[in-house]
């Protein structure tokens, strides 16, 4: 047989398979392997230590180095500051243990999405999916690369402000190197989130350490009457909680990625169970270490309470803060764009996305359409939007939202009694977390009607959304040939099929 002969439509018999000339092949049955006989699909490659770098490397971004002011300003003392700070670990941890026990007996990606899907139905899980899709998400991206985009350049511009299109074409070039990086390899976006991980752990330790040494050696000045009550208020302290939950949030994002990781009933929450260990105390420790060299009014005053603790204590050495904080920044991004993407690669599987966002590449095993879909819409709102009065609409969803997860859990538990549930939490610690989360909701509508009022308006126009796309079956022909078609292209232009099951 000839070279031409044994070719055709740029197809080659290898071993009795058709094999293609981008490397993949597909078997006896017609379905796509790649050149080593692996199905196309996503695999298990979040292990231990990968998982609890997702956690860690989501949760501590720049707060913690910048402004964690918010608690000591209404709790009115270092000692009941420190007190919140702890609580919230607590209390955070109980929200990630009810998610572990979702984990562990919905053993499907998506995070929140899926597991309102499976208490309460299509619609409402559809209306979680479109606030992400058109608002959240987007918006909370470009909030996080923007921070990375003006730490990155401080040490170049020091001691001049940096001008505001440098920092957001700074943040362009880092939302892309993100999306390029998750598009090009599942492995290696999980060995950088740990090294990013890593980075700001070892950031933290730098002030840690140094912190600790001042108080062995006996600066405990600003500890003095710590938990005076002539500044605390009542009336502060749901606001101081709100302000603490707010850091510890994305301890939820493993679960975005259940069915990449491996043996999920072990690892699931032994990582969660070790990130917030490791979180609760980095908070904790970095907090008493500020303490050891400011005062609380010096805290309140400072615009970046790490650059000042340095500047105290280090001298130049401070220059290498903003690169740390840049890196936080970068890996919360990494972390948090990994997670969202399998979120709308399940929901394109359930039918409430465009088919091909629930497609893998042929080669890399990454589902590219869904990693890529919230490129356009982060960059349109980093140069054209009001991203901060956006998160101030949205901000009290997420914690409704966590609130309505939690309690499907407590309803599967009477609803579907005989679900295996390899890890089981006592119903004490989903009873008080949903308490949490509505209270928190319950204080927003409260303390800022009007933007949490917009940002539930918002929402509210996923219910037409619903009945447009999704349940109306009788769509016109023309649409659905659109529809088609523009499945059909990007599915060639980005080279994906669906996944093997």
């Amino acid at each position: 047989m000839t070279k031409r002969s044994a070719q055709k439509d740029g197809q080659v018999a290898v071993n009795g398979h058709k094999v293609s000339q981008n490397g993949t092949q597909s078997d006896g049955n017609g379905k796509l392997q790649d050149k080593d006989d692996r199905k196309v699909g996503l695999g298990k490659k979040v292990t231990l230590l990968r998982g609890i770098s997702i956690i860690i490397g989501t949760i501590i971004g720049a707060g913690i180095f910048i402004s964690p002011k918010g608690i000591l300003k209404h709790s009115g003392s270092i000692g009941m500051s420190l007190i919140v700070w702890i609580a919230c670990g607590v209390l955070s941890l109980f929200g990630a243990l009810s998610y572990a026990e979702l984990g562990t007996c919905i053993k499907k990606s998506g995070g929140h999405y899926t597991y309102i899907l499976e208490a309460f139905g299509p619609q409402m899980a559809f209306i979680r999916l479109w606030a992400d899709l058109i608002a959240i998400r987007p918006a909370g991206m470009a909030v996080i690369s923007l921070a990375f985009g003006q730490y990155i350049l401080e040490p170049l511009f020091m001691p001049c402000n940096i001008p505001p299109l440098a920092v957001k074409l700074a943040t362009a070039i880092g939302i892309t190197s993100v999306m390029y990086l998750n598009s090009v390899s599942v492995t290696w976006t999980a060995r950088i989130q740990i090294v990013l991980t890593c980075s700001k752990l070892l950031a933290i330790a730098m002030i840690i350490v140094p912190g600790m040494y001042q108080l062995f050696k006996g600066e405990t000045k600003n500890f003095e009457n710590a938990f005076e009550l002539n500044n605390v208020k009542l009336s502060g302290m749901p606001l101081a909680f709100y302000s603490g939950m707010y850091a510890y949030a994305g301890w939820f994002y493993l679960n975005f990625v259940a069915e990449e990781v491996d043996n999920p009933e072990r690892t699931v929450p032994l990582a969660i169970c070790i990130s917030m260990a490791i979180v609760t105390s980095c908070y904790v420790l970095t907090n008493v270490a500020y303490y050891t060299v400011m005062s609380a009014e010096e805290l309140l005053a400072s615009e970046a309470v790490a650059v000042t603790f340095a500047e105290k204590l280090m001298g130049n050495f401070s220059i290498a803060v903003p690169v740390f904080v840049a890196l936080s920044c970068f890996g919360s991004m990494n972390g948090c764009l990994f997670a969202l993407s399998r979120m709308f690669y399940v929901a394109s599987r359930e039918g409430q996305l465009p088919e091909v966002l629930s497609m893998i590449h042929i080669r890399r095993h990454t589902p590219l359409a869904a990693v890529l879909i919230l490129y356009p819409m982060t960059m349109l709102q980093l140069f054209v939007g009001d991203i901060y009065s956006l998160l101030n609409f949205m901000s009290f969803l997420r914690w409704l939202f966590i609130g309505v997860v939690v309690l499907g859990l407590i309803y599967l538990r009477y609803t579907k009694p005989d679900l295996p549930r390899p890890f089981k939490v006592p119903l004490f610690i989903p009873v008080v977390f949903c308490l949490t989360c509505f209270l928190m909701v319950f204080l927003s509508l409260y303390s800022d009607p009007v933007n949490t009022g917009i940002g539930f308006a918002i929402s509210l126009t996923g219910i037409p959304a619903y009945y447009i796309f999704i349940y109306c079956n009788r769509r016109p022909k023309w649409l659905q040939r659109a529809l088609d078609s523009f499945n059909r292209t990007l599915q060639i232009i980005l080279m994906v099929v669906p996944a093997d099951q």
